[in-house]
């Protein structure tokens, strides 16, 4: 996706949308961001996106108590080349590089993930909003135009019952076949979802191992890598080529 046109620019994002009048608005946080941090007035042009691929050249004409009106002046749409692909991430112990992960990912394109616990997970429970922030904030600072999805599963074996006509990679040390560019290669020619399952910390546990025997083995380097480390990787491979 070619944005070296964004280089410069901030970007916003808003779900407020008046196409019919080309018209938008940015309220909250976002308003808080443009008026008393970039120090924006009228006239002033900004950049706003709605997360489904759309970025909006605008002229603000009205700001009223933390609610931005914005003119649409020229409208960039882009396609989504990771829209059949699904990250599943283990929760992580350490919260700074669990972030860390997602954010890295957001930032190189990926946009669908799964968060799941497993059986060696450590940290627990659904922080789904948490996590849409963290989303919003990587897609503005990286000027992508597609807000990511998070949805969250108490084990791996619900993602392989509702994706088991999917084609599912499962990332192990321990497996034969590389993660190369002729794999991501044959795969990118596959128009269905593509599962991409990544290890906790500890690796899967043997009854785990045995469910993922039907799927995909894939391994990403000759030694081995931090959980954190390898989603990072297969999401650079993923966008290099």
């Amino acid at each position: 996706m070619q944005q070296d046109f964004l280089s410069d620019i901030e970007l916003y994002y808003s779900l407020e949308f008046d196409k019919l009048n080309s018209c938008c608005i940015i309220t909250g946080d976002e308003a808080h961001h443009a008026l008393n941090v970039m120090r924006h007035n009228i006239a002033d042009i900004i950049y706003v996106t709605d997360g489904k691929g759309n970025i909006y050249k605008s002229e603000i004409f009205n700001n009223i108590k933390r609610i931005v009106s914005l003119k649409i002046l020229e409208t960039y749409s882009y396609s989504n080349p990771y829209e059949n692909i699904i990250f599943c991430v283990p929760r992580l112990k350490n919260q700074d590089r669990f972030e860390f992960a997602l954010e890295k990912c957001i930032e190189l394109g990926i946009t669908n993930f799964i968060i799941y616990e497993s059986e060696r997970t450590v940290a627990k429970g659904d922080k789904s909003e948490k996590w849409s922030k963290l989303g919003i904030a990587a897609m503005k600072q990286s000027l992508r135009s597609y807000l990511p999805e998070f949805s969250f599963c108490k084990n791996p074996d619900e993602i392989l019952k509702k994706y088991s006509g999917s084609v599912i990679c499962t990332f192990d040390q321990k497996a034969d076949k590389v993660f190369s560019g002729s794999v991501i290669n044959e795969l990118k020619k596959i128009k269905e979802s593509k599962i991409f399952l990544f290890g906790p910390e500890g690796g899967f546990s043997d009854r785990e191992m045995k469910k993922f025997s039907s799927t995909q083995l894939f391994r990403l380097t000759g030694n081995r890598l931090r959980s954190e480390t390898a989603i990072i990787t297969a999401a650079i491979l993923l966008a290099d080529l």
